[in-house]
């Protein structure tokens, strides 16, 4: 179960992750606006769309959207604030170019929000049945 369940995450992480870069390469290159506000608009429109994703698709869970949702909001917040940290860090301190910071980025968010999700925002409010195998 936690295979597929990540392949599942990594799968609905990866559609996510291609509108948040979409975004902020969007808003960075043609409307030429500063990486970081770039990022984090990013990374919003990404995290409604993966949130959407993964409370049907990845965990299918039984908490209602008043449960689920102002968890996964923090976590997202702690996700938020991670980029953030990582992305000044890495294009100011460290001068790594956007892109490649971003993709280093991504990784190090997509290990934090996978365990918080799984242990937090998704996880069953009623145990779950163990499946029987058939014959």
């Amino acid at each position: 179960m936690l295979r597929r369940q990540f392949s599942s995450f990594v799968l609905v992480g990866g559609v996510a992750t291609v509108l948040h870069y979409s975004v902020m390469i969007g808003l960075k290159e043609l409307a030429h606006a500063p990486v970081i506000p770039a990022t984090l608009t990013g990374y919003v429109a990404g995290g409604l769309l993966n949130y959407a994703l993964n409370r049907r698709h990845t965990f299918a869970t039984d908490r209602s959207h008043a449960q689920a949702g102002w968890r996964f909001a923090v976590v997202a917040v702690g996700g938020f604030s991670l980029t953030w940290a990582l992305m000044a860090l890495l294009t100011g301190a460290l001068a790594i170019p956007y892109i490649l910071a971003q993709m280093f980025t991504t990784g190090v968010v997509l290990i934090y929000n996978f365990i918080a999700h799984r242990l937090w925002t998704f996880r069953a409010t009623r145990p779950i049945a163990p499946q029987r195998s058939s014959p």
